[in-house]
């Protein structure tokens, strides 16, 4: 799993274009603004996002998209994607994938304990209302980056309710109306930066506090 949610810098550099709200460099953050977050992509430009970067990195594509719209182009707006998971090129997480990383062993509410600080992720309560170059809070145990905060972050997986039943590494409901984000935002509450905590959206919406990160095997 990527250190860092994807980055402006690295998606206009595979995809040609950047329609991030938030594209000023941040006082006191010497990185940015290419060091900032990806947001406003759809859950389609990030599963495009993921092809063409296995493309460029002599990898197989994971993705087949197919029925989009447009015919050709970008962005998609609507499309069927299936996956195929024995190809090594990059992907979204599974919801399941992204609990497991963001929790890094832990059981508690956050990866940090019990509560969410100032010093370890971004939220109403610290951000200035705007995102903040990738990496500046302390990782996970895991040495991953903004698993708390600053964009919610696009999975795999459609919003379905969990199995009552035990499970290994699932894939998530097989249809679905809204796609899943995890992570919380620069505009969320405390509460809702928790390990557990879900967010289901339209995988067409573009949304300032909404980015993504990458896996591959």
């Amino acid at each position: 799993m990527g250190k860092y949610q994807v980055t402006q810098e690295q998606y206009q550099t595979v995809m040609g274009t950047n329609p991030s709200n938030f594209t000023a460099a941040v006082s006191g953050e010497s990185g940015t603004p290419g060091k900032l977050p990806m947001e406003r992509v759809t859950w389609f430009d990030a599963i495009e996002f993921c092809n063409k970067l296995s493309v460029l990195e002599g990898l197989q594509e994971v993705y087949t998209i197919s029925g989009r719209t447009p015919a050709s182009g970008y962005p998609i707006t609507n499309a069927t994607v299936t996956a195929d998971w024995s190809k090594n090129g990059y992907r979204l997480p599974t919801e399941a994938e992204w609990e497991y990383a963001c929790r890094a062993g832990t059981t508690t509410a956050y990866n940090t304990g019990a509560a969410i600080s100032d010093n370890t992720g971004w939220y109403t309560a610290n951000s200035g209302s705007k995102t903040h170059q990738v990496g500046l809070k302390p990782a996970n145990t895991w040495g991953l980056y903004d698993m708390h905060g600053n964009v919610w972050e696009w999975c795999w997986d459609w919003y379905g309710s969990y199995s009552s039943g035990a499970q290994t590494d699932p894939l998530g409901a097989s249809s679905g109306s809204y796609r899943v984000a995890r992570g919380g935002g620069w505009d969320s509450s405390a509460g809702d930066l928790r390990s557990a905590n879900r967010l289901t959206d339209n995988p067409g919406n573009r949304l300032n506090d909404l980015g993504f990160r990458l896996v591959r095997p």
